[in-house]
């Protein structure tokens, strides 16, 4: 079997789609900067980041698929510019790389957060475009916005490329807790629950990990493939984790105007104080 690349291999999409990728027989090399939760002795790991030219040359070379996951998730961090250099410039150097390799597949792994505004009650979205890069509402939305155009880009100019759109990710062996998971969690551990009460679209991680290896086998290039599931009112979601749970819990819904200030005001005392 051909020998592939997952950039971002020990994060939490990562380690799924690594064992998805066994499974098949495949050969893998992972490239990150964390060590995986769980060594395995036919994965060849390579530390280092996706802004280190040398090693991302050097972890592509023999390689004839990539998978691009690594990435800074989140909706927070101290310096926004993380977000950028880690979601928007990665990208580019894993791409300038493999274009230079001469890779026969490449994988770019979006988020399905930056093709539209969340849903209300009426229904799914009607369109699936990608928004521009200014109109998203944070730092982390535009950085990933950023990296799909230059994806996108690539594969207008004849690059082999691929993108899978995972929606929200939810699963085992989430060590760092990604947002989906996060907001969960948070959630579970409140008697009262404020929320907005849009539609969100939770899909196991596992089916995401095997999408993704199908979006690389039978995709089309240039071609966006959503991989998700239903989607869902938040607060039947959070009224099934009460009863799963058995805990009493009050979900109460907050009107999109007072949360969305609630949230400028929290990242403003953020940005200045929590550093």
């Amino acid at each position: 079997m051909a020998l592939v690349l997952v950039t971002g291999g020990s994060g939490f999409i990562g380690h799924h789609l690594v064992e998805a990728l066994r499974a098949r027989g495949q050969r893998v090399r992972v490239l990150d900067v964390r060590a995986p939760a769980v060594a395995n002795a036919d994965v060849e790991h390579v530390h280092g980041s996706v802004l280190e030219g040398a090693t991302v040359d050097a972890a592509i070379a023999g390689v004839d698929q990539v998978y691009h996951l690594a990435g800074l998730p989140g909706m927070w961090v101290a310096n926004k510019q993380d977000f950028h250099d880690v979601n928007c410039r990665g990208t580019e150097i894993v791409l300038a790389a493999a274009m230079k390799r001469g890779v026969s597949r490449f994988l770019h792994c979006s988020t399905e957060s930056i093709l539209f505004p969340y849903s209300d009650l009426k229904g799914t979205p009607a369109e699936e475009a990608l928004q521009p890069a200014d109109a998203m509402p944070g730092a982390y939305t535009r950085s990933k916005s950023l990296a799909e155009h230059h994806a996108t880009k690539a594969a207008a100019n004849g690059f082999p490329l691929v993108i899978g759109t995972p929606t929200m990710p939810i699963g085992a062996a989430d060590h760092n807790l990604t947002p989906p998971t996060a907001m969960l969690w948070y959630f579970l551990q409140k008697k009262v629950q404020p929320h907005l009460n849009f539609l969100v679209n939770l899909v196991d991680v596992r089916d995401v990990a095997t999408g993704l290896v199908l979006t690389m086998e039978r995709g089309r290039v240039g071609q966006r493939y959503i991989l998700g599931g239903d989607c869902v009112p938040l607060g039947k979601i959070l009224r099934m984790m009460s009863a799963m749970s058995g805990r009493r819990q009050y979900p109460v819904v907050v009107p999109g105007r007072i949360a969305e200030l609630s949230a400028m005001m929290l990242e403003y005392i953020s940005d200045r104080f929590t550093r």
